[in-house]
């Protein structure tokens, strides 16, 4: 038996990076999934990979009406919702000085409107399920440890930390059998982080270097290392584990 025999995913970012591999982890693991993403012809690509546990769905995280397509998509394929993992994301430079408000009011409306959307969408269709359930939001390790450089992004993974313990207590107060939680990576090896590494005016070695250091174990991560803490905590076997900060980070967090 797989970890995620029975269960149906909704992975929002599922086109390519940690939602794609997340996404091949859970079907390996007998589960199935909705891969949502504005790329969708990446996303129809790895769904037909995948086979017949897997399809996808054009979705703009920022759009409510799309989530609640999206949501009844997934439903109307799979015949259930049991897991939603919020992975679509931004990150763009920008003090509280020198941001811009573009920067400001995109950054929040993926980051953290999206998710929000996700589960006011997601928790009906969840909590009729009649299964044990969960949500799975990728925060970051800025989350933990506010960076200056990227003000919005520091900002909308923090906000989302809080929405993860008011979605996890408001669940757990109701009596519903949703959990949710929060994993919080580094710098991984993703396409987001290969575009940012070629976009500075400094040699790509150099930025990789100067990335590593920033994390103890002085590595780049890979998304199969933040993947596995992804379907552990919407497997069964994390049932008791609600509200909770899992980093994935090379100790990026803890650095004082």
């Amino acid at each position: 038996m797989g970890r995620m025999d029975g269960k149906v995913a909704l992975i929002t970012g599922g086109a390519e990076g940690i939602g794609a591999t997340v996404a091949r982890q859970m079907v390996a693991e007998g589960g199935s999934v909705m891969l949502c993403d504005l790329q969708i012809d990446k996303a129809k690509a790895l769904a037909d990979e995948l086979g017949e546990r897997a399809d996808a769905f054009e979705l703009d995280v920022r759009n409510v009406d799309q989530w609640d397509a999206a949501v009844k998509a997934t439903t109307d394929r799979f015949g259930k919702l049991t897991v939603l993992c919020n992975i679509a994301g931004i990150s763009e430079p920008g003090t509280i000085s020198d941001g811009t408000l573009d920067v400001w009011e995109r950054t929040i409306d993926i980051n953290l409107n999206g998710p929000f959307y996700g589960c006011r969408a997601a928790i009906p269709a969840m909590e009729a399920s009649g299964e044990p359930c969960a949500i799975v939001n990728i925060g970051s390790m800025i989350a933990m440890r506010a960076a200056s450089f990227v003000a919005a992004y520091s900002a909308s993974k923090a906000g989302l930390q809080g929405l993860t313990r008011s979605v996890a207590l408001d669940c757990a107060e109701r009596g519903v059998p949703i959990r949710a939680n929060m994993v919080h990576p580094g710098a991984i090896r993703t396409p987001m982080y290969e575009r940012y590494k070629f976009s500075g005016a400094d040699e790509p070695e150099n930025i990789e270097a100067g990335m590593a250091a920033a994390h103890p174990m002085n590595r780049i991560g890979e998304p199969e290392e933040v993947a596995r803490a992804v379907v552990w905590l919407a497997s069964d076997e994390a049932s008791f584990t609600t509200g909770v900060d899992l980093t994935v980070d090379g100790g990026g967090s803890i650095r004082s």
